[in-house]
């Protein structure tokens, strides 16, 4: 087979697309990517669909050994990968070979490392997604996180790609101590008091508690105060939405959330800001900051300008080599020019 083989699965590896739409109704949530972004860029890096699927790697890496070549790009958090024991860059498409074997270390930054394969993995489809539903146990292998001795073929690798001097740009900085997330407020941002919403907006914030995941982040902190405590009719409930339990500590619900609910929601995290969450860990400082339904489709037509940039600027490289002579040796150097966009905040 050609592809990866497990040695050891680290804490928590899945693999992860853009998940599965349309089947909430049935009570199967999309599951997908904690963070989309990462996943994105890695798949453009090397060439890929956006939303090709790849490995979601949380705090402590796995120990892989690739069986072919191809090309593969790291994103997301930082944690310390290395080939065959020398640092792996990130945020860059980089040839492996067969026999070499990639190896995680200290979490430095983050919570979710993102790793994208040059012609995709080869997993079964369900539902029109490759992603694994690691809360009820399907898609992805034996729909479960990675186990030792997990063999996954690549489709179709690459030895090199068009420009892959140009398949990089700077690491973009992510901020796992303090998060602030924008929120929508609603729908039933009606059912709290003034001192409740006020507690909600606190400058102090909140801090991830240990019972977080995938499902969702609880939140300790000030409690947001209902006009009256109870339930509604329960209802649908999207990626990002911030429900209130009796307990009054924000539950912020994420991709493998439940499909619908009977606590109320006192607001949604927008699109652009879903992987910022998806990045903290137990610990984090979240605070929230209320926009307006435009500013969230304006931010978001701004993350999309900038994906599409990077799309673009790898597009027009034009990689030029030179070849240099110092003290009687020749060198090969190639020269191009990097994206230098920056991540709209």
């Amino acid at each position: 087979m050609d592809g990866i083989i497990i040695n050891a699965p680290g804490f928590q590896t899945s693999i992860q697309d853009r998940g599965r739409f349309g089947l909430q109704w049935s009570g199967m949530c999309p599951a997908g990517a904690m963070d989309m972004h990462s996943l994105s860029i890695a798949n453009i890096l090397v060439g890929n669909s956006r939303g090709e699927a790849g490995l979601e790697v949380t705090m402590i890496g796995p120990d892989m050994t690739f069986t072919a070549d191809n090309i593969i790009a790291i994103t997301g958090a930082d944690l310390s990968p290395t080939l065959d024991g020398a640092p792996f860059p990130m945020y860059a498409a980089s040839c492996v070979r067969a026999g070499q074997r990639l190896k995680f270390g200290m979490c430095k930054s983050g919570c979710r490392a993102y790793i994208a394969f040059a012609g995709g993995i080869d997993t079964p489809v369900l539902y029109g997604s490759k992603s694994t539903l690691l809360r009820i146990g399907i898609g992805g292998i034996d729909g479960g996180a990675l186990k030792k001795g997990d063999q996954i073929a690549f489709v179709s690798p690459e030895s090199t790609l068009p420009d892959m001097a140009a398949r990089a740009i700077a690491r973009e900085k992510i901020d796992s101590k303090e998060v602030t997330l924008r929120v929508i407020m609603g729908p039933q941002d009606y059912l709290f008091s003034e001192k409740g919403i006020a507690n909600f907006f606190s400058s102090e914030g909140y801090t991830v508690s240990a019972l977080a995941n995938r499902q969702g982040y609880r939140l300790d902190g000030e409690p947001v105060e209902m006009i009256k405590i109870g339930s509604i009719v329960s209802d649908g409930i999207a990626n990002g939405a911030i429900q209130i339990p009796p307990n009054q500590k924000p539950i912020v619900l994420l991709a493998e959330r439940q499909s619908t609910g009977g606590y109320a929601k006192i607001a949604n995290v927008i699109s652009v800001d879903l992987p910022k969450i998806g990045q903290a860990m137990t610990g984090s400082r979240i605070r929230f900051k209320a926009v307006s339904v435009e500013e969230a489709e304006k931010l978001l037509a701004a993350e999309e300008e900038y994906l599409a940039g990077i799309e673009q600027d790898i597009q027009n490289a034009h990689v030029r080599s030179y070849t240099l002579s110092f003290n009687g040796t020749q060198y090969e150097v190639a020269v191009h020019k990097v994206s230098n966009r920056r991540r709209p905040q």
